[in-house]
């Protein structure tokens, strides 16, 4: 059988690859920021290897210089120095090493086998699996699509530098996709013709966020967009880790109904409030919307949950309420960390499914305490989110700080305050609040 071959051959590694990849940051420190975000750990077929790497890594996050010696006590530290080699080891490491400019090399050798050694661990497990009477062939058949695809995903990711003609020959549509993106991919449109012109949609890729504080409307914003982009046929994931499924498919039945929410909840609605209510619910019911209300959702989990889902219906664009209500995999210093974590993974999820992500942040208290409009330092507990996001979207009501409570109908605005490809500015909207929906204001009509 191939096991054998396995066996007798070994995994697939090249040593001496590895041996000069470490050996380059160990002469060069500063390498490790190129070098750094190409691996993890169990990217190095040697242990030995990965304890070096790792140890690289956590000097690195500590800003300390990397280079024999630094590495050598950190292995010491971690008890890990004599199972290393030691000194004379790290030494060697460098040994007959070439020019650096061959570095990008050894770093392509190194992560090819690294993923052939995991493509033969899952065709291991899988064998396993397929032996076994327990496991339903479906079941193995979906875990084996799920774990090949990240394999394909993880090596597409890095497609190295590319001349200005391989760029254009692989979008979409060749030289007049290039030349024509709107018309090749138009993007999301939102149900509001004035916010679409000053940002034009959300594109593949772009990590948008719609903050405010509570009560403003950013989840009534959020589910607006995401059935007027389902009614057009896209495929809309929405995760909520506020409000459960049914409140948020309630909200969206009222708001394309029309129909006062409260009345709604409370049971007391005429024949013809249920009557535009049922016939809302025959339209919502068949658009193609999926909601996980899973809360404690990690950035890791909403990997796994989209990639299931796309395997049985393409998804357009992916929808998170709220940021802050996100956790994150592993402990963190505090929560500028750990929000910093949940942004770039966010932003990192959109490139790599080639979707918008729409996503709900909180704001602090600053705008109410100072009575003004929000501003991009408002975005509350991490500066990262700033710059991760393509685009920000501020709802801000100035009736709620003239004493109005949270939601009452009035003016709101919608303030563009970053827009990566696009200019900034402010679009005057209306928020109903009986029926939890954004309007756009009728213009007014001027005397002749």
């Amino acid at each position: 059988m191939k096991r054998d071959r396995i066996l007798s051959q070994g995994l697939p590694a090249n040593l001496e690859a590895e041996r000069l990849v470490l050996g380059s940051i160990l002469l060069n420190g500063d390498l490790f920021t190129d070098i750094g975000g190409c691996f993890d750990g169990d990217d190095f077929s040697l242990e030995s290897h990965r304890r070096i790497f790792a140890r690289m890594r956590e000097l690195y996050d500590r800003g300390e210089k990397i280079d024999r010696i630094t590495v050598f006590d950190e292995l010491r530290r971690h008890g890990q120095a004599e199972s290393c080699g030691g000194l004379s080891y790290l030494v060697s490491l460098d040994d007959g090493l070439p020019q650096l400019a061959h570095l990008d090399a050894y770093v392509r050798i190194v992560k090819e086998k690294s993923i052939r050694r995991r493509a033969v661990g899952v065709c291991d497990r899988l064998i396993d699996q397929l032996l076994s009477a327990d496991p339903d062939s479906s079941e193995v058949l979906d875990r084996a699509q799920r774990l090949l695809h990240e394999l394909g995903a993880e090596q597409s990711s890095r497609r190295g530098m590319r001349t200005p003609g391989e760029i254009i020959d692989q979008f979409p549509g060749g030289v007049n996709g290039f030349l024509q993106p709107d018309a090749s991919n138009p993007g999301i449109k939102t149900p509001w013709s004035s916010v679409n012109r000053l940002i034009g949609g959300l594109w593949p890729g772009q990590l948008a966020l719609i903050a405010a504080r509570p009560g403003v409307g950013k989840t009534a914003s959020a589910m607006q967009i995401a059935a007027h982009a389902a009614s057009r046929g896209t495929g809309v994931a929405v995760f909520s880790l506020e409000m459960s499924a049914e409140q948020i498919l309630q909200r969206m039945i009222c708001a394309k109904a029309g129909v006062d929410s409260h009345r709604f909840r409370q049971g007391h609605l005429g024949r013809d409030d249920r009557e535009r209510v049922a016939g809302a619910t025959s339209q919502i019911a068949s658009l193609p919307i999926f909601i996980d209300d899973t809360t404690g959702c990690t950035v890791p989990a909403l990997h796994a949950s989209i990639r299931k889902l796309r395997a049985r219906h393409p998804i357009g664009l992916v929808v998170v309420d709220y940021l802050q209500l996100m956790d994150t995999v592993g402990r963190r210093e505090n929560r500028n960390q750990e929000i910093t974590q949940i942004s770039r993974g966010l932003k990192l999820a959109a490139k790599q499914f080639g979707v918008p992500f729409l996503v709900m942040a909180q704001l602090n208290r600053a705008p109410e305490a100072e009575k003004r409009r929000p501003v991009l330092s408002d975005l509350r507990e991490s500066g990262s989110l700033e710059q991760d996001a393509d685009l920000v979207i501020f709802i801000h009501q100035p009736e709620m700080q003239k004493g109005g409570s949270p939601g009452m109908a009035g003016q709101a605005e919608f303030i563009v305050a970053k827009q990566r490809n696009g200019p900034r500015g402010k679009v005057d909207m209306l928020f109903i609040d009986r029926y939890v929906r954004f309007e756009e204001p009728v213009p007014r009509e001027t005397g002749a």
